[in-house]
């Protein structure tokens, strides 16, 4: 059996602890790890990533609830130049035990289209691998530079509706 390889930003808490645990907490990674995050999701840059949480259990569940902020850069998808991003946004996250039955119909006071869900195994929750998979959820799918048309136009990469099928239909449109 294969151990499980431990995340790059990882703030492991116990799930016995959760009740011991009030206020806000704060995590940042630090440069080792977000050096390791980069590699792990291809950026070019992470200058900086951090959140503030409260977690808490409600009616069984588990919940996170915060703000995450970074400061990134991946790479342009048409030129592979940086394209910087900010992020700073809300999270609510729900931990699901992987191993453990999650009765249909028991109540919740949040729909489950209102957070996002975790799972987890054994009796701890990792709340820094769970703030990466937030970044990587949050970040931009398809980052284009400003001058992205300007550099393809160069290469001689035609747009869209230069090039493809229905190029020569639409240059005939007008015409009788």
């Amino acid at each position: 059996m294969s151990a499980v390889p431990t995340p790059e930003f990882s703030r492991p808490i116990r799930l016995d602890q959760i009740g011991h645990i009030s206020g806000k907490t704060t995590i940042t990674a630090d440069a080792a790890e977000r050096a390791a995050l980069m590699r792990r999701f291809g950026l070019l840059a992470l200058d900086a990533l951090d959140a503030d949480y409260a977690i808490s259990e409600e009616n069984g569940s588990i919940f996170a609830r915060g703000r995450v902020r970074a400061s990134l850069a991946q790479a342009c998808v048409a030129t592979g130049l940086p394209v910087p991003e900010m992020i700073d946004s809300d999270f609510l996250l729900r931990f699901v035990a992987e191993d453990g039955d999650i009765v249909e119909g028991s109540e919740m006071e949040l729909d489950a289209e209102d957070c996002d869900t975790i799972g987890y195994s054994g009796n701890i929750i990792d709340m820094g691998e769970a703030v990466a998979e937030t970044v990587a959820l949050a970040m931009a799918p398809y980052p284009r530079a400003p001058d992205a048309d300007a550099v393809l136009r160069e290469a001689g990469v035609l747009r869209e509706d230069q090039a493809g099928p229905f190029a020569a239909l639409l240059a005939l449109k007008g015409k009788e």
